[in-house]
């Protein structure tokens, strides 16, 4: 990896087709910038399909060459999943990167529609379904990868498998890094996974480091705008925070870096705040074999959604 890779870095991406939920702000909107600059068609997976026609447009400002084909899909919904990924495949018969990029963060305890917690729905349980929809089209695309947006919130996560909703006690900040944590988990596993299926697509993970986007804002005002939280983001903002377009960089390496591995984690490499992309260390639950294990048979429980078209059996 180059010590200081950058978009311009990134290859050409003319004749893929790209999957990115959340696409409409943050750094799901700077990927899609990014992506379609280098040629890609970019189906934008949006919630609010209003909000996305407004992204769209400041798309196509930046990049008025840009090839963006807009869908809903509600990661609070396994209905609207499911409806995406079949509105998908009647479109599209190949697909080289899905980034996985749509969360919410450290909001007060609320349900999906599904009755899953809110971020453990969101940020993995969705984003684990429309994985496992999609992956016949994936693996069938030669070079695919799977990119799934996690935190530096991961790095202190734990995966409670007794509470894993947040019935008995719920903390938002906590239920956030779990959810966070399984991102990662859940693409380190889908890694071991392919490979052992002989499986050319790979999947890996990020963080962006610290990077002020429309998340903190809707924290604050789904949480009551809490007096410390309020006084601390404009400090973190000027002294440690980076600009969206360098924390986007790791992601977007990850998802189309010629050399990107799969069953890695990356980050910025300054403290793991900032700079350039890197390759990290996450959390030890990405080494244990049996609690990887362990989340995936729970996630295909939930969800409903099994992963059954492999070449061959994995265990």
């Amino acid at each position: 990896m180059s010590n200081k890779w950058t978009q311009n870095d990134m290859p050409d991406l003319t004749g893929k087709v790209v999957v990115i939920t959340g696409a409409n702000s943050g750094l799901g909107l700077e990927s899609t910038k990014a992506m379609a600059a280098k040629g890609a068609t970019v189906v934008m997976a949006c919630r609010n399909l209003s909000k996305a026609e407004k992204a769209k447009a400041e798309v196509l400002q930046a990049v008025p060459s840009a090839k963006l084909d807009l869908m809903q899909l509600d990661n609070a919904s396994l209905d609207s999943v499911r409806t995406f990924a079949d509105a998908f495949k009647a479109k599209y018969d190949r697909l080289d990167i899905l980034l996985n990029n749509a969360g919410v963060m450290a909001i007060p305890r609320k349900e999906t529609e599904d009755g899953f917690e809110m971020q453990l729905g969101v940020n993995h349980l969705a984003h684990f379904a429309l994985t496992g929809l999609l992956l016949d089209v994936l693996t069938k695309t030669p070079g695919s990868r799977v990119h799934s947006t996690s935190s530096s919130a991961a790095f202190r996560g734990e995966l409670n498998f007794d509470d894993l909703m947040g019935e008995k006690a719920y903390g938002r900040w906590t239920a956030y890094q779990q959810s966070k944590l399984a991102n990662a988990a859940f693409t380190t596993e889908l890694d071991r996974r392919l490979k052992a299926a002989g499986h050319e697509t790979i999947a890996n993970s990020s963080h962006p480091g610290l990077v002020m986007t429309n998340l903190q804002a809707n924290s604050l005002e789904q949480s009551g705008r809490p007096f410390l939280e309020r006084m601390l983001y404009p400090v973190f903002e000027s002294l440690l925070a980076q600009d969206i377009s360098m924390g986007v960089l790791p992601q977007l390496y990850a998802s189309a870096a010629p050399e990107a591995k799969g069953g890695v984690f990356y980050g910025p490499k300054t403290f793991r705040v900032r700079g350039y992309p890197a390759e990290q260390h996450c959390n030890d639950v990405l080494d244990d074999t049996a609690v990887l294990k362990r989340l995936w048979e729970m996630s295909e429980e939930l969800t409903g959604i099994r992963y059954s078209f492999f070449k061959e059996e994995i265990r």
